[in-house]
């Protein structure tokens, strides 16, 4: 029995899940192998197109995700049918909250996405065997609170250009987690007036502080949906962060 035990420690992790470009930094990079190759008996991949929901807000929630590649919109919606998108997921972020069995929001593909599916059962228990994830899943829901708070801050004091250069900031610094170096290039996953709803702004507002970012060189749009940043930097300062 000790020596099967031991096997099973030491069996090596799936290769599907040492070919995941997600795997070293999300959730799974807290698992043993076999805690790995457990995981990808019940784990599926799926690609959503852009726009198609993942979950819908008070849906059961039957599963989690890995975001493997793409950007996710997460929104709320009142009961007059007035909706406000409150957040953005990247890869490899982990898509759902342990324990919790409804969607307290909407979460939709907002580029074309491709996320890996686990069953809520599996994690749940696992949160508890494995105290490394439980902690990879605080650190993120903490990392989540304090952008929030920073998004707070943006909202409420920012002006106009500060908040479309705070969001293109948050797009460059994000879409691509392997990015190094002052400069970056990247398709904006949202359309004009999706920017212009998670930023409390008019369309028209959106598009004068996008052209006025272009003319003063900081950034450069291209097909008016790539966007080229030059310097990190000026960008950085035009988004009013320290």
């Amino acid at each position: 029995m000790d020596a099967h035990k031991k096997h099973i420690g030491e069996c090596e992790a799936p290769a599907v899940c040492k070919a995941c470009e997600a795997r070293n930094g999300g959730i799974c990079a807290t698992l043993s192998s076999a805690q790995l190759a457990e995981l990808n008996k019940h784990s599926t991949r799926r690609k959503v197109e852009a726009g198609n929901e993942v979950i819908g807000q008070g849906e059961n929630v039957g599963s989690y995700s890995n975001i493997l590649n793409g950007v996710v919109k997460l929104s709320k919606m009142m009961a007059d049918g007035r909706q406000q998108i409150v957040g953005l997921q990247f890869a490899p972020d982990f898509l759902g909250r342990p324990f919790l069995t409804e969607s307290s929001v909407t979460a939709e593909a907002a580029t074309e996405t491709e996320i890996c599916c686990f069953p809520r059962p599996i994690i749940d228990r696992m949160v508890g065997e494995a105290p490394e994830l439980e902690r990879k899943l605080h650190s993120q829901s903490l990392k989540e609170l304090d952008e929030a708070r920073d998004w707070m801050l943006t909202l409420g004091r920012k002006t106009a250009q500060e908040k479309v250069a705070s969001f293109l900031y948050l797009i460059a610094t994000h879409i691509d987690p392997e990015r190094s170096g002052n400069s970056t290039t990247f398709d904006l996953p949202l359309s004009r007036a999706d920017i212009a709803d998670f930023l409390g702004l008019t369309i028209e507002t959106v598009s004068r502080q996008m052209t006025k970012l272009r003319k003063d060189n900081i950034i450069v749009i291209e097909n008016n949906r790539h966007v080229i940043v030059p310097e990190m930097r000026r960008l950085r300062y035009a988004a009013g962060n320290d």
